[in-house]
């Protein structure tokens, strides 16, 4: 057996004329660009730092609040007053609606309900009001802070 350069090969040796060779020995997102050497890459805390003080991300964090502050007050103040009238209104929660069924059974229905309810509420906001803006600041997010880890994502 031959190598690309026509010295005889030994079967033990690796192939460098493997065309797949450069591939893997180069590594997993190693950038083919060299930075210059008095160009120091900001470091990682920075980066992040940066970015959390960015307007877009402000915006996805407002966003988030608008929603999860109201639903999670609405949803507890829900409970606590289902809980409350438990203990204080047995009458109220023993009274028959249809059959066996009394109030207490469908309000304590209604808070599973309700749990389903919110928690396909917030997957719809977040999918349409925050997952792309998100998403587009982590990969900003890592487009920076590639230089930081020396080239390594």
């Amino acid at each position: 057996m031959c190598s690309s350069d026509g010295r005889p090969r030994d079967a033990r040796t690796p192939r460098y004329d493997d065309p797949w060779y450069d591939v893997l020995a180069s590594g997993w997102g190693e950038s083919d660009v060299t930075q210059a050497p008095d160009a120091a890459p900001p470091a990682a805390a920075d980066v992040y730092l940066e970015v959390q003080r960015s307007a877009a991300f402000q915006e996805v964090r407002s966003r988030y609040r608008r929603f999860a502050l109201p639903a999670a007050a609405g949803f507890l103040s829900w409970y606590v007053a289902y809980v409350v009238t438990a203990t204080t209104a047995p009458d109220l929660m023993a009274r028959p609606v249809a059959g066996a069924v009394n109030v207490a059974m469908l309000a304590g229905l209604g808070q599973f309900l309700t749990t389903f309810l919110l928690t396909w509420a917030y997957t719809r906001h977040a999918r349409l009001r925050r997952d792309r803006a998100a998403l587009e600041l982590r990969w900003d997010t890592q487009e920076l802070t590639r230089g930081t880890k020396g080239g390594v994502a």
